[in-house]
């Protein structure tokens, strides 16, 4: 079983006991640390995909290190004018490893109740107007 999981606007492709690298987060080490935002969950029932997250599904990690990645040289040079800079970084890195993917059925059952309250008043109103369109109009013949 693997899922695809947006972390920091990145997407990963995650499956228990992986180890990977993401942006730099605040979690301590030793932390668990949970990821709601599942794009793809593949497994034995085949594959669900997300509008845009598949509800129910969330993916636990725990901080393994603090790291920084390889040194990244930025180099600049302007030909024929003696202009030489050598600058570089190294990007920060949260080092973590996946302990499991699971489902979380009492949040997806909430998802298909209907639309929530905590949503932005134009979608509330556009998943209204939506279910309003759906029902029959009545009329009266005297």
């Amino acid at each position: 079983m693997y899922a695809i999981v947006e972390i920091a606007g990145k997407q990963f492709k995650v499956q228990k006991d992986a180890k990977l690298y993401i942006p730099r987060t605040k979690d301590a080490v030793g932390d668990t640390v949970t990821i709601d935002r599942v794009l793809l969950v593949s497994g034995d029932d085949g594959v669900q995909v997300g509008a845009p997250t598949v509800s129910g599904f969330s993916v636990s990690a725990e901080v393994l290190a603090h790291v920084k990645g390889d040194k990244v040289v930025v180099f600049k040079k302007k030909r024929r004018k003696g202009y030489k800079v050598r600058n570089g970084h190294r990007q920060p890195f949260t080092q973590v490893k996946i302990t499991g993917l699971s489902s979380n059925y009492a949040s997806r059952a909430r998802a298909l109740r209907g639309p929530r309250t905590h949503l932005k008043w134009h979608t509330r109103k556009a998943l209204a107007r939506r279910a309003t369109a759906a029902t029959p109009i009545r009329t009266c013949s005297a």
